[in-house]
């Protein structure tokens, strides 16, 4: 009976992935010399099979775009946090071959958030309405006490959050993107949208900013997370929200607690400077 424990991130396109960077520096932080973690371009189509496939050497699952919905019917359970908005990106396995899918993004950021202080706001503004923004809106459901603002480009996207919005029971107000200068007066804004998407807002910066909390991660720092540190204003990166997303990850597929932050940060961080 081998000891050895398996792991990887799976989804497509996975080339850029900083999962196996951040998961190994846990395992050599960990002792875990017996535990190795990979990546695999799988999309929709091939996933069945594959998690079909695994042996008992499996141990955990990383899932990124788009599997994070198209896993929930090869489950046998999902916490909460990942009914809460119908996605999955942790699978656990466990000794009886049990799957149980999780979601560490949404408790990733309220880590990531209460790092820097951020354990209350009195309202908050989103950017954009794609697969982040639903985790964003869960996480505000806990640290938000009034009304969340979604900034969205289109009527379809603007129904979408208004939906999420009911389900997770935050107050969601929806705002025209044209509008989104307004977004940066919020004491807590919280940017999911794509690579330049934000770049225009940079020039509307306030006088006294609160915290922005970006979550791209490759360029970095965006435009306007720059713009907002030279005013002065808290910035939490989308290498944050990687970083402690991950570290529940470690916890649930290892089963050892604290996973090492710090180390798994440092590895991140030396893996992009070196892109």
């Amino acid at each position: 009976m081998s000891t050895h424990h398996r792991a990887a991130v799976l989804g497509s396109p996975i080339a850029h992935s900083l999962s196996p960077v951040l998961h190994r520096a846990a395992y050599a932080e960990l002792g875990l010399d017996d535990w190795s973690y990979d990546r695999f371009e799988i999309d929709e189509q091939a996933l069945p099979g594959f998690v079909e496939g695994l042996d008992g050497s499996w141990a955990g699952l990383s899932l990124t775009m788009p599997l994070k919905r198209a896993v929930i019917p090869l489950l046998d359970a999902i916490s909460d946090t990942a009914a809460s908005v119908e996605a999955v990106n942790t699978v656990v396995f466990g000794e009886d071959g049990r799957r149980t899918g999780d979601n560490t993004d949404i408790p990733g950021m309220v880590a990531a958030l209460r790092e820097r202080g951020v354990d209350k706001v009195e309202s908050a503004a989103i950017l954009g309405a794609g697969a982040t923004a639903s985790s964003a809106l869960a996480a505000l459901s806990g640290i938000c006490a009034g009304p969340v603002t979604a900034y969205v480009r289109s009527a379809a996207r603007a129904d979408e959050m208004r939906g999420w919005g009911e389900r997770l029971g935050v107050d969601v107000r929806i705002a025209d993107w044209a509008e989104a200068d307004l977004a940066l007066a919020a004491p807590l804004i919280i940017a999911t949208t794509p690579a330049g998407a934000a770049d225009a807002l940079a020039g509307s910066v306030p006088e006294r900013p609160g915290t922005l909390f970006d979550v791209l991660y490759e360029p970095w720092p965006t435009r306007l997370a720059s713009a907002w540190a030279e005013r002065g204003g808290a910035v939490v990166g989308g290498l944050d929200l990687l970083v402690h997303q991950a570290v529940l990850q470690v916890e649930q597929m290892t089963g050892r607690s604290p996973a090492p932050l710090a180390a798994m940060r440092k590895a991140g961080e030396e893996a992009l400077a070196a892109r």
